[in-house]
């Protein structure tokens, strides 16, 4: 692989639509004698406009990986590379802006602030760039219409049930037009109604708009949305999927056994 650097970016020639590359990710906690490791050597890349779901039993380094990789955390060792900027080079400032312009987030326990009604909340990003309001206002609609949530806009989180604030999360994620969403746990706080809903909804914004998501979650039905679905296993990958030409159902049976493996929990039913 060649990568060559001009100014702030590194560009890798031979894979132009590779959004994520991140090479020998590690991560310890703790200092001399009472040093534990996390994460321990992961590399992986993720391709324009791919949905790809993160799995692994409790303790396994999923969300110190989603963490890393998102500009929450550091690694201890390793390089990140998005949309070829190294952000594992960035000083915090630096981080932050990048953080704030190319990168979605969705969290499971949505932080949305109280006091802004559901536009608002979701406009929040944009008020921190230099958008002009017409065209803030253009892209708003337009994902407002896509989440199902024109008529709630007005609204204050208070008066939003967990599908909806969830789904206002999203639009905050979508917003700026990010290289990139991360999401974790989204589904964790809802009902199966609505965490199916949600997650339908996130799978055609992926397909039509070629929006590009990593999903950290423990739940089988979730990661059979995805395209591809990788497991962590102390620390390491231990294998990843594809979901290919498969229906959602035998994907679901696919996540299910391998689960089995790692000694997830098991799901019954679609």
């Amino acid at each position: 692989m060649t990568l060559l650097k001009r100014n702030s970016k590194i560009i890798d020639e031979s894979t132009k639509k590779t959004v994520l590359y991140a090479q020998n990710i590690r991560k310890s906690f703790g200092s001399k004698g009472n040093v534990q490791q996390v994460l321990k050597g992961i590399d992986l890349r993720v391709e324009e406009g791919e949905f790809v779901g993160i799995m692994g039993a409790s303790g396994a380094g999923k969300t110190t990986l989603l963490n890393i990789l998102a500009t929450i955390d550091r690694s201890t060792e390793g390089t990140v590379l998005i949309s070829g900027s190294d952000i594992s080079q960035m000083k915090d400032a630096a981080m932050a802006d990048f953080r704030r312009n190319q990168l979605g987030f969705i969290f499971q326990d949505y932080n949305l602030l109280d006091t802004l009604t559901a536009k608002e909340n979701i406009l929040l990003p944009l008020s921190l760039g230099k958008i002009n309001k017409k065209s803030a206002e253009t892209e708003f609609r337009t994902i407002a219409d896509i989440l199902g949530i024109s008529d709630l806009i007005d609204k204050y989180p208070h008066e939003l049930s967990g599908g909806q604030k969830q789904r206002t999360s999203a639009a905050r994620a979508l917003i700026n037009q990010p290289s990139m969403v991360f999401a974790d746990e989204p589904t964790g706080a809802l009902d199966s109604k609505s965490a199916s809903s949600l997650l339908r909804t996130i799978t055609n914004i992926n397909e039509k708009r070629k929006v590009t998501i990593m999903m950290v979650t423990h739940d089988p039905l979730a990661s059979s949305y995805c395209s591809r679905v990788i497991f962590l296993k102390d620390g390491k990958i231990y294998t990843e999927i594809y979901k290919g030409d498969k229906t959602r159902q035998a994907f679901f049976q696919e996540v299910l056994n391998i689960q089995a493996v790692l000694g997830g929990e098991n799901v019954d039913v679609l």
